[in-house]
């Protein structure tokens, strides 16, 4: 039971940082497709523990990326890719503290990063993973403070 809930925690996670979640439902929905059976009670509950937050645009955010996010959303300016690697344009001075947010995400597809001024440079496993790092910041850059 433990192993299931930790399994559908885990999957919740990937989903909430790769797609734009804005119900219970379509969460459920999401776990269905990948091969999860639960409830709408049991993904309320999920959201509780994990500590999910929704930002005010409605979608959800994990609890741990909310410092990433306000640092991507305040002071971010643009997010390339580059093969593997992903480049974080930020207003002069910004740079170092993006990096430390990005760092103590501690995102599966971050590998490491390096800060200059108004620049980071993320590296990442592979092109795939530098994708999903893109959308992910690209998704927090939009977005607003989370409530």
């Amino acid at each position: 039971m433990v192993k299931q809930r930790n399994s559908r925690q885990d999957a919740i996670r990937e989903i909430v940082r790769n797609k734009a979640v804005h119900t219970q439902r379509a969460l459920v929905d999401e776990l269905v497709e990948i091969g999860y059976n639960c409830t709408q009670a049991t993904v309320s509950r999920d959201i509780a523990d994990m500590g999910l937050r929704k930002l005010p645009e409605g979608m959800y955010v994990l609890s741990e990326d909310l410092h990433l996010q306000r640092m991507v959303s305040e002071f971010v300016t643009s997010v390339e890719r580059a093969n593997n690697l992903v480049v974080v344009k930020s207003h002069p001075g910004t740079a170092p503290g993006v990096a430390a947010a990005v760092d103590a995400a501690a995102l599966p597809e971050v590998v490491g990063s390096v800060a200059g001024n108004d620049t980071v440079l993320v590296i990442s496993q592979t092109d795939e993973t530098a994708d999903a790092l893109v959308a992910l910041l690209e998704k927090l850059r939009t977005s607003r403070e989370a409530r």
